[in-house]
Order: C-alpha cells, then sequence, then structure tokens
C-alpha cells in the first residue's frame, strides 16, 4: 500500500464539489501501465500483470479522462462470475488509484458504478489506499511495556490522516460498506494493519541506529557466520516455497497459495518490469536457511512473502536476509521498505504478536489504511454472497 494519496496527475488540483464528473474507459494494458509509470508508486496489485496472477478471474483495465482527454485515474478490476449465474464479483484490490483527496469522490465512483453495473456485476469491493493512523515503534514499545492496551485502535497514533477520515464519511454516505467493521461487507482481502520502515531522506546509517539492539546483534551474528545473502531467480522458486510452507507450520498461518502461484506470479510480474520482483536466498554452508520475495513498483518496495527453516537458527538468516533487502531497497531509492501485514493485537499472550515484535525492532511504524469497502448493486445477491464467504 503505498504512501502517496495514488492522485496521479489530479494530486495538485483544487477539489471542487461541482466539478463535472470524469470520463471513464477502457484502457489498453501498455496505457494502464504507462499511467501507473508516471506516478511515484501505486499498489503492485494495481499494476496491469497482476490480473494474470490470478486464477479464476478476469481483469480489466479502467481510466479516468478530465475534460481536456489527459488520463487522471486508473484501476485494474478483477471479476469473478458467482455460481450458476451469469453475475460477477468485482475486486479492486488497493485501489482504485485516483485523486483521493478530491472533494467530490461521486465524480469519480459513479461513473465506475454505471460501468460495472452494466457488465453485470452484483456487488463490488475495494480498498482505497489510505493510510489513516501511524503509530511510531517508540509510542508502541512503550504501550507494550506498559501493558494496559490490548489493540492498536486502544493506543493515541501518532500520525492521523484527515483526508482518509473525510474520505470513510463520503464512503459511507454514499452507500458504501466498510468491510471488517460489521456493516454487513465482505471482509477485508488485504491486510489493513501494515509495517513500513521509512527510507526517505534517511542514510544506511540512521536506518541501522534506528533498529532496537537485538536486531543489530542479530545482522552481526550472520555475518560473523558467513550467511551469504544472494538474488535466487525462478529455479530457486521450489526452496522458498517448502522454507514459506515450514514457517506457515511453525507460526500457525496460513496464506493459502501454491508453489504454481508463486512461479506464475514471477513470470507475470518481470515480464512486466524485470525489477518489479525479485527472489532473495540467505545461505550457509551452501544450504539455502531463508527465502523471500520483494516487490518493487515506483519509489514503494514491498517483503511480501517469507520463509525460513526450523534449523541453524541460531545464525540468523531471516535478520541478514532482511538488512541485505533493506540495503538494496535503499540503493534503488525506495521512499519506503513495507513489510506488509501485522496483527492489531498488543498482547504478548496471544500467537499474532509475536509477527509485530519481530518488524518493530526495525524502528519503523505501523500503519492502519482505510481497509476495504463494498456497494452492493444487487441486494440479495450480495447477501448471498456476503454468507457464502463466510461459511466458505
Amino acid at each position: 500500500m503505498p504512501l502517496t494519496l495514488s492522485a496521479g496527475s489530479t494530486a495538485d488540483q483544487p477539489a471542487h464539489p461541482h466539478n463535472p464528473p470524469q470520463r471513464l474507459r477502457t484502457l489498453s494494458r501498455q496505457e494502464h501501465l504507462d499511467f501507473i509509470q508516471r506516478l511515484p508508486s501505486a499498489s503492485f496489485l494495481q499494476c496491469p500483470s497482476w490480473g494474470d496472477v490470478k486464477v479464476g478471474w478476469t481483469a480489466e483495465s479502467l481510466g479516468w479522462e478530465d475534460s481536456e482527454g489527459n488520463l487522471v485515474g486508473s484501476a485494474l478490476v478483477l471479476y469473478r462470475q458467482a455460481p450458476k449465474v451469469k453475475r460477477y464479483f468485482a475486486y479492486i484490490p488497493e485501489g482504485p488509484v485516483i485523486n483521493w483527496a478530491d472533494g467530490d469522490l461521486s465524480r469519480w465512483l459513479d461513473p465506475l458504478l454505471a460501468h460495472l453495473r452494466e457488465k453485470g456485476v452484483f456487488t463490488v469491493k475495494m480498498g482505497p489506499p489510505l493510510a489513516v493512523r501511524r503509530w511510531e515503534a517508540e509510542t508502541l514499545k512503550r504501550a507494550i511495556a506498559a501493558g494496559r492496551a490490548k489493540t492498536l485502535r486502544e493506543v493515541p497514533a501518532d500520525h492521523i490522516n484527515d483526508i482518509a477520515l473525510r474520505v470513510a464519511e463520503q464512503l459511507r454516505a454514499a452507500g458504501w460498506l466498510h468491510a471488517s467493521e460489521g456493516e454487513s461487507g465482505t471482509g477485508d482481502v488485504q491486510p489493513r494493519y501494515v509495517f513500513q520502515l521509512p527510507l526517505a531522506g534517511r542514510s544506511l546509517e540512521d536506518v541501522w541506529k534506528g533498529f532496537n539492539q537485538q536486531w543489530r546483534r542479530n545482522i552481526k551474528k550472520a555475518e560473523k557466520c558467513g550467511v551469504e545473502v544472494v538474488e535466487g531467480g525462478y529455479d530457486d522458486l521450489p526452496i522458498f516455497f517448502e522454507l514459506l510452507e515450514i514457517t506457515q507450520q511453525r507460526d500457525g498461518f496460513n496464506l493459502g497459495r501454491t508453489l504454481k502461484y508463486y512461479q506464475r506470479q514471477y513470470e507475470a510480474l518481470r515480464a512486466e518490469d524485470p525489477e518489479r520482483m525479485k527472489l532473495y536466498l540467505a545461505k550457509h554452508g551452501g544450504e539455502v536457511l531463508a527465502a523471500a520475495t520483494m516487490l518493487k513498483v515506483g519509489n514503494h518496495i514491498w517483503f511480501q512473502s517469507g520463509g525460513s527453516a526450523n534449523h541453524k537458527r541460531e545464525v540468523r538468516p531471516s535478520n541478514g536476509l532482511q538488512w541485505r533487502m533493506i540495503q538494496d531497497a535503499h540503493a534503488q531509492g525506495a521512499a519506503v521498505y513495507d513489510m506488509r501485514g501485522v496483527g492489531e493485537t498488543l498482547d504478548p499472550e496471544v500467537r499474532k504478536f509475536g509477527l509485530l515484535q519481530f518488524k518493530l525492532g526495525t524502528g519503523g511504524q505501523t500503519v492502519e489504511y482505510l481497509g476495504e469497502w463494498d456497494f452492493p448493486l444487487n441486494k440479495l445477491l450480495h447477501k448471498a454472497f456476503d454468507f457464502y464467504m463466510s461459511h466458505r
């Protein structure tokens, strides 16, 4: 999820409630990609190549034009047909890429809903790429040490984005349902809470000093033990996936992905841009002990998925791997190194807390995004789909 408002070329235009609706049209793949590449960043889930990753879905690229015919917004829409009927669920992950700061979002969303209705869509889910709240690592460390707060929302945020709060008000007023707040939505698909390490304006020395003592000690231990971190390729994806499965079993989570999923993703994303996806391997004595995928769009770099072996953990391959990826992200001019999802819990007794605790050691920020929103175009089918999703 990018730090920008994903506003495209409209970012510096004044919001005005009486501006005419933006014209929506289908984009060619190249038009869509060219628009994304002109932005500081956008989510990798909004790149045209992501449609090639999703088996069982069809993808469409849409674009908004202003009155002069300039492309000012885009959306990758994924469609999935409902069982036994020719109606569709439409999903816009971490998008659309529009000027969310516009005071009248109906100019953008009304043409979108009209288009989707004509396509036979019965419900729409989208994830506005807007950060609502940010907590600095030290703020959460103090709250955890005090032991009084059990969730992130119980801790006053260090930064609040008023634009995101206004967008939430506009969406509710227009009939959108928040997917994860008991408003009869179909639930969040993408993580609402993520952990990000800011890199813009910081030297590597600054980043290193922001690590806690344990992280610095573990990175030094990896270096002293001879852990070598290298970039892998397509043929190394099986060992990456094997380590990911070991980690899922050890830490009690399941991403629900297959080796073929990552192979398809690697081929599709790198065909669009060779820098879009990379695979990193941490080796010790010639054996791969940890591996992770890294994604890049503009100045935003993500640690996507990673895994490590159950043995030789004392040589700290995961810390060595992360440090190499952070160094490479910094060298590529990334504004942020995004470590993706964390849980909301601050309770050390809850298993999911360990992931947040690990990432807090980098000294970055925990970020709450606006979450995903549903718009039922057919309320009966939407309720049926909601029931299906909650009982599958």
